[in-house]
């Protein structure tokens, strides 16, 4: 199967502070991986060096087998990325932000695209309306609507549901289902383990930049019958399961 991000005692400091600290992980085609920690724990950090935003203080990563370090450009063409922040252009319209990230890629079928987003989550009555004045969930949506609009292979999401309400949560969470389904590849972080608990196939749980687990979510809950957040907490908190 193939190996859609390889990390090989990835580390970055900034100063005296050790943001990650050494982890090495792999994320396979077709699966959903949930990257969980409390905040500041380094799950930002990590998705940035894998995107090739932050270069590595030590340690390698591929991603669909290009160097996060040697062409991270290359990395970020192939790959949908959502921030932790959303920060679309506030000079644009939601729609001319679409555009031009479609022009970008050299993608065909602009406006069928990006109609499919404004339906799937529901904008398109604000694909007018500048990104300064969008809300920060519409401004949410339409980061997501960029990263998946050239249909990668492999999305990175940092935060996927941050500022949606519970009824675009549904719809945003039934559609990553779908693409993993059809083949696609999702690597995410988030600090509500009731998300991952119903979209993972397999975790990673990071705390102090360090990472403490990987495994499979069904084999973890299995595991004396107790739930992710049991699992999660007596990790974190230096308890039995660590």
């Amino acid at each position: 199967m193939r190996h859609m991000i390889e990390a090989e005692n990835l580390s970055r400091d900034y100063g005296n502070v050790v943001a990650v600290n050494s982890v090495s992980l792999s994320v396979v085609e077709g699966e959903l991986f949930g990257l969980l920690g409390p905040n500041g724990s380094g799950k930002t950090t990590m998705i940035r060096m894998l995107t090739g935003q932050v270069r590595p203080t030590s340690g390698s990563a591929r991603v669909m087998g290009v160097d996060v370090t040697k062409d991270p450009v290359e990395v970020r063409r192939l790959v949908g990325i959502i921030p932790e922040q959303e920060t679309p252009p506030s000079f644009l319209t939601a729609e001319e932000y679409l555009h031009f990230v479609a022009r970008i890629r050299n993608l065909d079928s602009i406006e069928e695209r990006c109609d499919r987003w404004f339906d799937l989550l529901e904008f398109r009555d604000k694909r007018d309306v500048l990104c300064k004045d969008l809300s920060r969930g519409t401004r949410q949506k339409l980061m997501f609507a960029q990263a998946f609009l050239h249909e990668p292979p492999l999305a990175l999401i940092d935060e996927p549901l941050i500022n949606l309400d519970p009824i675009m949560q549904r719809t945003v969470k039934d559609f990553l289902r779908r693409y993993v389904r059809e083949g696609g590849t999702i690597f995410f972080s988030t600090h509500i383990l009731e998300i991952a608990e119903e979209i993972c196939d397999r975790v990673g749980i990071i705390h102090n930049g360090r990472l403490l687990h990987t495994g499979r979510l069904d084999e973890i809950t299995a595991s004396g019958g107790r739930s992710l957040e049991d699992f999660f907490l007596e990790l974190v908190r230096g308890g039995a399961g660590a």
